[in-house]
């Protein structure tokens, strides 16, 4: 199963091509695709935060309608356990020591304001109140509520699975809204520089899709976080800018990333997780360090091509007014 699944994460989180939304929202292929099912595992989205801000309407009838179309047929025909991918994305900013920061406005970042002084980043737990701040965070929080509800009303075992930055070797890597790492790896293998907003400083959590496979096998199997949302990271944390470095090293590429002072709307400063609970529930544990983890992705990458549409990305959203 779990060899089965690693292919499946990096498809639900590359999003889901225009024929295959077709499919997740109409109710007959949902149901059909149901028969003979003990327990499902929904990762199908449409993902990227920028993206999200002027395909709004695409976003939501995807991701929330989607959801909907197959909660109904499961509520017809109940199945032993649900899992959903959620994200860490509703969190907003994560965690800080010291208080809330709030959410970023325009005009600090437009003052490259990037940080919250006096302020510490913190492991973000699942009590850290959600903070909705594009149209991709607030429906896949709609994905996760919408299933624990369903799933505790018609009785059916139901877990959210709270991701954060999954990478790996099977990633899309010329959709430039399907995580940093790939975006960084279309540009390094088109012999052109990670760009980087603000600057670089702003901490992730990278979390190997080996990792994250084995927590949907565990969410499936076991019973331990029935009913509750759960994050999956590998509980450390690294700057944007020092990760570009370590890709470009790994990949033999003497690139270093372009730091651009520019900023995205909806962008968060530093959020990475606390897994605390996923030990405790699932017995989930991470294993793959991410310098082995960035290793079997170089490797993987070495007999890769990718259409580098970074700049074609920036420049929808710059003409958005998206970005400054």
């Amino acid at each position: 199963m779990l060899d089965s699944l690693v292919p499946q994460v990096h498809e639900g989180a590359a999003g889901v091509e225009p024929d295959i939304v077709g499919d997740v929202r109409d109710p007959e292929v949902v149901r059909g695709a149901l028969e003979g099912v003990d327990a499902v595992v929904h990762l199908a989205a449409r993902v990227g935060v920028g993206q999200s801000m002027y395909e709004m309407a695409e976003y939501t009838s995807a991701n929330s309608l989607g959801t909907a179309v197959l909660l109904e047929a499961l509520a017809e025909k109940p199945v032993r356990k649900l899992v959903v991918a959620s994200s860490m994305s509703i969190y907003g900013e994560g965690l800080y020591r010291g208080g809330d920061p709030g959410e970023r406005t325009r005009e600090q970042l437009e003052r490259h304001e990037w940080d919250f002084p006096g302020l510490e980043p913190l492991p973000t737990p699942e009590t850290k109140r959600p903070a909705l701040s594009s149209i991709y965070a607030l429906t896949k929080y709609d994905q996760e509520r919408a299933c624990l509800v369903a799933g505790a009303a018609y009785g059916i075992p139901t877990v959210a699975l709270r991701l954060f930055n999954v990478y790996g070797p099977g990633q899309a890597l010329s959709n430039p809204y399907t995580g940093v790492l790939a975006i960084f790896a279309a540009r390094l293998l088109n012999d052109r520089a990670p760009r980087i907003f603000e600057d670089g400083e702003q901490r992730r959590d990278f979390v190997s899709v080996h990792d994250i496979a084995r927590a949907f096998v565990l969410a499936v199997e076991r019973d331990g976080a029935d009913g509750l949302a759960v994050n999956i990271g590998s509980g450390e944390s690294i700057t944007v800018k020092a990760l570009g470095e370590l890709l470009a090293r790994t990949l033999g590429k003497q690139i270093a990333p372009e730091v651009t002072g520019e900023f995205r709307v909806g962008d968060i400063r530093h959020c990475f997780a606390d897994v605390s609970l996923a030990r405790e529930a699932l017995g989930f544990e991470p294993e793959v360090p991410l310098e082995a983890g960035i290793a079997e992705l170089a490797e993987w990458l070495a007999g890769q091509t990718a259409v580098d549409r970074v700049d074609e990305a920036t420049a929808e959203l710059a003409r958005r007014g998206l970005t400054g």
